[in-house]
């Protein structure tokens, strides 16, 4: 957690993923420490307090949205990346801003609550246990006659005899506990009555509202699920996933879900992390005429968002005064200045991200630990292929990425994706015929593959 990070090891936590932007994770891990430091000052001046909204400048493939994601992981905040330009002011074609609020608390809800479902696993697992022993062993039924009064009408050696068969049973029940805990039962099949959940089982509808199905006073789903009885199935399934089912459905059962949501509230409303991308494309061009006409609209729509207001939600009303923005954008034909004042003001901190060359990508392939070439390495050593790449075939891979970005359009990053896929096409689908073989990649061999979609400009076009 992020309070126990100073700036400093926020940054080395980040450096396992991200090969340089220093300066952009310098600003991310102030403004993520700057959240402990608002939680600990006087709390007449806590709310006074708002964050430092971020805006990251760079071209598409340097690290701008892995930089934000690996900060909400770092930080266990709910975090939610969306488009700005998938937003429109009222009247226009697209999606509500306040609807980016909604998501974020639509995941912080199913972060809390999976957390409680791992607190109450351990409860969850005794009681299945014993709904897979009644399964197992199903209860005698002990029918008595009863007389005007109401009272049991059982002889007292009938009594003798009910009490020494309940002993039997529960004898009996505890050495099949044992046998069940020990996986004598894994390949025997049982029927278990499971909850289907109503949002499961009708079929999706899709509302298109300018504002939103909350701010219309509706959930459908809700009150479809009140109006129908919750439906059960029936499924016979082996013992492993049948007391896998019923953890989850005892799991269910035991989460206090008002808990979940006032907690899941808070952590938006003190942790929330939204990262508006491509905030450059709702920046007004000069021309009065065409799409341009609503992006200034976007602008003021998204204002009292980041300024601090509160959204209704399906959960209870939030606040974002204190959700941390992080914009980003590659202000290639525009500037963050273009942005309209008042938005500005609300962005003051401004990282420019570099973009990535020869020296770069020969990093990124090797040094982060999920680095693309261990990926590859591992997954072709599932099917018992050994593959090894030499030092001089890592720096080919990083001259064609650098000399395809600069060739045609600059992806940055994401263009190693398309030359490793492009390279191992081969072993990768001939691999299962392969096993036990290992594979040295060299210079010669990138080459070797590469050589005709590097020359030929159309194919690099299409290809890489």
């Amino acid at each position: 957690m992020s309070e126990n990070l100073t700036p400093k090891q926020i940054v080395s936590e980040l450096d396992k993923y991200i090969i340089g932007q220093g300066d952009a994770k310098r600003a991310v891990a102030i403004a993520l420490r700057n959240r402990w430091r608002r939680q600990n000052v006087p709390k007449e001046l806590m709310d006074e307090i708002s964050p430092k909204n971020i805006i990251m400048i760079g071209p598409t493939g340097v690290g701008k949205t892995e930089i934000a994601r690996r900060l909400a992981k770092i930080d266990n905040s709910p975090f939610i990346k969306l488009e700005a330009s998938k937003f429109t002011e009222v009247g226009y074609v697209g999606r509500d801003v306040e609807s980016m609020v909604r998501d974020l608390v639509d995941l912080s809800i199913n972060m809390v609550k999976s957390e409680e479902k791992e607190k109450v696993k351990a409860r969850a697992g005794e009681f299945a246990e014993e709904r897979i022993l009644d399964l197992l062993l199903p209860p005698p039924s002990h029918p008595g006659r009863i007389d005007a009064r109401g009272h049991d009408e059982i002889a007292e050696d009938s009594r003798i005899e009910i009490v020494s068969a309940a002993g039997r049973e529960e004898s009996t029940r505890e050495k099949i506990r044992k046998l069940l805990r020990q996986g004598k039962f894994n390949d025997r099949l049982v029927e278990v009555e499971v909850s289907e959940s109503t949002a499961a089982s009708m079929p999706m509808i899709e509302i298109f509202s300018s504002s939103g199905v909350e701010d219309m006073g509706l959930n459908i789903q809700d009150r479809l699920g009140n109006i129908f009885p919750q439906k059960k199935n029936r499924r016979k399934v082996k013992g492993p996933e049948a007391m896998e089912l019923l953890i989850q459905e005892e799991s269910q059962r035991l989460v206090d879900m008002d808990k979940v949501n006032k907690m899941a509230i808070e952590r938006v409303e003190q942790s929330g992390i939204i990262f508006l991308d491509e905030i450059d494309k709702i920046v007004g061009s000069e021309s009065p005429h065409g799409p341009d006409v609503s992006r200034e609209g976007v602008q003021r729509d998204l204002l009292p968002i980041v300024e601090g207001s509160t959204v209704n939600t399906k959960y209870g009303m939030v606040k974002t005064d204190h959700i941390l923005f992080i914009a980003a954008g590659a202000f290639s034909s525009t500037k963050p200045s273009d942005l309209i004042p008042e938005l500005q003001g609300r962005f003051p901190i401004r990282v420019e991200l570099d973009s990535l060359g020869r020296d770069d990508f020969i990093r990124i392939l090797q040094e982060p630990s999920n680095a693309l070439l261990k990926q590859y390495t591992e997954m072709l050593a599932t099917e018992d292929v050994k593959i090894v790449f030499q030092d001089d075939a890592i720096a080919e891979i990083a001259e064609v990425a650098a000399m395809v970005n600069e060739k045609t359009e600059n992806i940055g990053a994401r263009r190693l994706y398309t030359i490793l896929e492009r390279l191992l096409d081969e072993i990768s689908f001939d691999a299962p015929d392969m096993g036990g073989r290992e594979i040295a990649i060299d210079a010669e061999y990138v080459r070797e593959r590469l050589l005709d979609i590097v020359e030929d400009e159309d194919l690099t076009r299409y290809i890489l």
